[in-house]
């Protein structure tokens, strides 16, 4: 970790805005960083609309966001800032660890992926290499981003029948809902069975919640091949 003890340039203070929809937490993470030298923490917010609104008026150095956030995802809140502010400086702070989690945090651009797990010293570190222009992956969380980039991707209609599979949908519901016939149903599934590497549906199901390819909780994120 000495390679993240970066300090902010003519010791002003690093400005972090806390996005946390989880009241609790966030009290917790904006004490953590009141009382530590060379941090202070300008805003706080608890859904992900709020989140945009209080980095405009704040224009933290450095925010901190959960991925899973009401009315917008962290990833939402990322992509929608960095499209008016292009420097903009994110850390990811989840309790998720899938692989695609990891992957569309870090394409949307985020700096560094943090597992709330995490101790106060690694988080505090991480924000002051952050806001020195650096990157953190933790080694456990850069092994998992190395796994999702040596796997074949869902096309986006392979993801339609996956998020119909982890709910429960048999395959005339998915044909009726997805308004194709149950052969190509039957195509898709066999198709994306092989590229996540299971057998059937039940395994197809808890590995796509495991990785965070479908959330229970929220619509299903398209990604195209490239």
């Amino acid at each position: 970790m000495s390679d993240l003890c970066a300090v902010s340039p003519h010791n002003l203070p690093i400005r972090v805005l806390v996005v946390e929809d989880h009241h609790v937490v966030r009290q917790g993470l904006v004490a953590l960083l009141n009382v530590t030298d060379g941090l202070e923490v300008v805003g706080e917010a608890a859904d992900g609309v709020e989140a945009i609104s209080q980095f405009r008026k704040y224009q933290p150095s450095v925010t901190l966001v959960d991925l899973r956030l009401p009315r917008l995802s962290g990833v939402e809140v990322i992509e929608r800032i960095r499209m008016e502010t292009p420097g903009a400086r994110f850390i990811v702070l989840t309790t998720y660890d899938g692989d695609e989690d990891i992957y569309r945090a870090l394409q949307a651009g985020a700096r560094a992926y943090l597992l709330k797990g995490m101790t106060s010293e690694e988080l505090i570190a991480t924000i002051r290499s952050v806001h020195s222009g650096k990157s953190y992956i933790p080694p456990a969380i850069a092994m998992k981003l190395a796994e999702r980039l040596g796997t074949e991707e869902l096309t986006p209609r392979e993801f339609d029948v996956l998020e119909q599979i982890v709910h429960g949908k048999n395959n005339k519901d998915i044909s009726t809902e997805l308004k194709i016939s149950e052969t190509t149903v039957k195509t898709h599934i066999n198709r994306l069975l092989g590229k996540l590497g299971v057998t059937d549906r039940t395994q197809a199901a808890t590995s796509a919640i495991q990785r965070g390819l479908v959330s229970l909780e929220m619509s299903t994120h398209r990604i195209h091949i490239k």
